[in-house]
């Protein structure tokens, strides 16, 4: 085994069970968590710059191994003293009128018919996007953890249940398929210590 394992992770993942797992079963191989922006995740690994790592699909599945690991809600993130946060949850239908912002680094892709498009330039990144809807300046649309990512006491946020779904998988290069990423996959797929790859 390598004196390290490095894992990529696009925001928004949540790793910290399979890291705590790998500590306990692979206390010779740290564990170096690596963050990637989503717009860099296939380059990081193309480029061998982590050995595996938490993405978003959709990814160029090319010359990878992809294991889709769980799918994210998509949420409505809007100002705290929105009339929107009278609903449990929305509907598409519901942000008719709204000015929708899409920041630089969005990840689902979200066009929703009935929404306005902001007078201003769109902010570079989820983060800022959503503290412009903090200043009461329309909504942001992501999977739910990137609303809790970025939380602020001024935002609230409900589920869009006829959103995008957003897939968060764990890949690796096909040709890289060393024993330390096959530990990690058994992790991952919830295989224990003593188990078989079988």
């Amino acid at each position: 085994m390598p004196a390290t394992f490095t894992l990529g992770a696009i925001p928004g993942a949540t790793p910290g069970k399979w890291i705590d797992t790998w500590k306990e079963r692979m206390p010779r191989t740290s564990l170096d968590l690596v963050p990637l922006a989503f717009a860099y995740q296939r380059q990081a690994l193309r480029a061998g710059e982590v050995d595996a790592a938490l993405v978003r699909l959709p990814i160029d599945k090319d010359g990878l191994h992809v294991i889709p690991l769980y799918d994210e809600v998509p949420v409505v993130v809007c100002a705290k003293d929105s009339h929107l946060t009278a609903a449990e949850e929305l509907a598409a239908a519901d942000l008719e009128g709204e000015v929708l912002i899409v920041p630089g680094d969005d990840v689902l892709g979200i066009r929703l018919p009935g929404t306005l498009a902001p007078r201003f330039t769109a902010p570079a990144d989820t983060g800022e996007a959503i503290a412009t809807v903090a200043a009461g300046v329309g909504i942001v649309v992501v999977p739910m953890s990137l609303a809790r990512l970025h939380h602020r006491k001024d935002v609230e946020y409900r589920p869009l249940r006829d959103g995008p779904i957003s897939t968060v998988a764990l890949a690796w290069d096909a040709d890289r398929t060393t024993p330390a990423v096959d530990a990690f996959v058994g992790i991952v797929r919830g295989r224990t210590a003593n188990s078989s790859r079988g």
